[in-house]
């Protein structure tokens, strides 16, 4: 969370409210794939093209980073020694 917090001063005064906002919640969800040990990249990448070709939304919590099967170690061979 360092990274980000540190780049939250400077973002301050950069936008608008809404703009705060979405920058936030994409911060919440990187952070939280971290934390779960998920390549933030492909997860986003998996769930945005699920969503696009019409995933049902009774099934939205498979979606959520911490049920994601795209690991940090599967697709960056410099984390997987």
């Amino acid at each position: 969370m360092r990274p980000i917090k540190l780049n939250a001063k400077n973002a301050l005064f950069a936008g608008c409210d809404e703009g705060a906002e979405n920058w936030a919640l994409l911060a919440s969800l990187i952070e939280t794939c971290k934390l779960n040990g998920v390549s933030a990249e492909h997860w986003l990448s998996d769930v945005l093209t699920k969503l696009v070709n019409g995933w049902p939304a009774a099934r939205l919590d498979e979606l959520l980073p911490w049920a994601s099967t795209c690991t940090m170690h599967a697709h960056d061979p410099r984390l997987a020694a």
